[in-house]
C-alpha cells in the first residue's frame, strides 16, 4: 500500500510539471522506479533485519578493536615479565635458596632470551664469589705457619752461621810455639763444631759458650793452670803477671799493636751493661794474620762481631780491628777496645 500510494504521489508530480519537463521528470521517474523496484520484495526487508544483526554482532567481535587489543596486551606481557624476572631473581637469590637448589628451575628460565641473559648474569655472581672464597683460605694457612717459623730463624742467619778455618789459612803458622800452636788448634777445632753464644757457659757440651767461657776452656786444654772464669778477673790476671798492653789508639796501624802476638788474650769494654769493676765485658784469643787477605784475624764466642764482613753468631772466627767507639742504632755505644796480654806461662 505504501508504494501505491508513492506512485499516485508520483504521479501527480508529473501531471503537475510542464510538458517540456516530462522528459526529463520521465528519467527521474524511471530512476525513481528503479530505486523502489527492488525495494518492494520481501528480500530487502530480511537484508535489514541481517544488517541490523550484523551491526549488533560487529561491535561484539570488532576486528579492529580486536586488533588494538592484540598489540596493547603485547606490551604489558612484555613489560611484566621483563619487571618480573629482575626482581624474583634477587629476592630468590637471596631470600628463596630453594628455588635455586633445584635443578630445574633455572633451566626453563635460561630457555627464554631475555630471562635467559639476565638470570646468566646473576648466575655468574655466585660462582665468582666461590671461587674467590677458596682463594683467600689457601694462602692464611701458609702465612700463619710461615710467620712465626722464620722469625727465629732468620734472625741467625741475618747474623750468621759460625766459620772456622784451618791453621793452615794462617800466616806464619809453622813457625808459632808449640803451646801456641795447641791453643790455636784447640779454639779451631770448636769453632768447627757450629756452637752458639750461651751466656754463662764454658761447656761446649751444653751446645753453646760464652767469650770468658770459651778463653777459659780452652787454655784449660791447652794446659794452662789458675785461669779466672770470666772476663774481667782474666784482665785483672794479666794485668797481676805484668803481661798486659793498653791501647788508647783507634787506628790499625798503631804503635801500640806492635807487641801482639798469636795466642794473646783480647780486652773490650762496654760490650753490654754490667756493674763490674773493672768493667771488662768481653775476651778473645788472637789468631794472627789470615794468609789469603793479610788481615788480623781472632777467635772465640760472640753475638754478632764481622768476619769477611758479615756477621757471626757463635764459636767463630772474627776480624780484628781497632775502631773508635760509634752509636748504634738504638743510641747505645759500640763496644771499646782497651789492649792485649801475653798468657802466663805460656812463654
Amino acid at each position: 500500500m505504501r508504494f501505491a500510494l508513492r506512485l499516485l504521489i508520483l504521479l501527480a508530480l508529473v501531471s503537475a510539471f510542464p510538458m517540456e519537463n516530462r522528459a526529463a521528470e520521465e528519467s527521474l521517474g524511471d530512476k525513481i522506479k528503479k530505486i523502489f523496484e527492488p525495494t518492494p520484495t520481501p528480500t530487502p526487508r530480511k537484508h535489514r533485519k541481517k544488517s541490523t544483526t550484523t551491526k549488533k554482532k560487529e561491535p561484539s567481535p570488532s576486528p579492529s578493536s580486536a586488533k588494538k587489543k592484540k598489540p596493547s596486551p603485547t606490551p604489558t606481557p612484555e613489560a611484566s615479565p621483563s619487571a618480573t624476572p629482575i626482581e624474583t631473581p634477587e629476592p630468590t637469590a637471596s631470600a628463596s635458596p630453594k628455588k635455586k637448589k633445584s635443578s630445574p628451575t633455572p633451566t626453563p628460565e635460561r630457555s627464554t632470551s631475555p630471562s635467559a641473559k639476565k638470570h646468566r648474569k646473576v648466575s655468574p655472581t655466585p660462582s665468582a664469589t666461590e671461587t674467590e672464597t677458596p682463594t683467600p683460605s689457601a694462602p692464611r694457612p701458609p702465612s700463619a705457619t710461615a710467620t712465626p717459623s722464620p722469625s727465629p730463624e732468620q734472625t741467625a742467619p741475618k747474623k750468621g752461621a759460625p766459620v772456622s778455618i784451618s791453621a793452615n789459612e794462617i800466616a806464619d803458622y809453622q813457625n808459632y810455639s808449640s803451646g801456641v800452636r795447641k791453643i790455636v788448634d784447640l779454639a779451631l777445632e770448636l769453632a768447627s763444631r757450629g756452637l752458639n753464644y750461651k751466656y754463662g757457659s764454658a761447656d761446649p757440651a751444653s751446645g753453646g759458650m760464652d767469650c770468658s767461657g770459651f778463653v777459659f776452656y780452652v787454655l784449660n786444654q791447652a794446659g794452662v793452670s789458675d785461669v779466672p772464669r770470666d772476663s774481667s778477673q782474666q784482665y785483672v790476671w794479666l794485668r797481676k803477671a805484668y803481661k798486659f798492653q793498653p791501647v788508647i789508639s783507634r787506628h790499625d796501624d798503631s804503635f801500640e799493636l806492635d807487641a801482639l802476638a798469636p795466642g794473646d788474650l783480647l780486652f773490650w769494654t762496654g760490650t753490654y751493661a754490667i756493674d763490674r769493676d773493672p768493667p771488662i765485658t768481653h775476651a778473645m784469643i788472637y789468631l794472627g794474620r789470615e794468609k789469603s787477605t793479610g788481615r788480623r784475624i781472632m777467635i772465640g764466642a760472640s753475638d754478632g762481631r764481622l768476619y769477611r764482613g758479615e756477621s757471626r753468631f757463635g764459636v767463630s772466627v772474627f776480624d780484628f780491628k781497632v775502631s773508635p767507639p760509634a752509636k748504634t742504632n738504638d743510641g747505645k755505644l759500640t763496644p771499646t777496645f782497651v789492649g792485649y796480654g801475653h798468657v802466663p806461662g805460656l812463654r
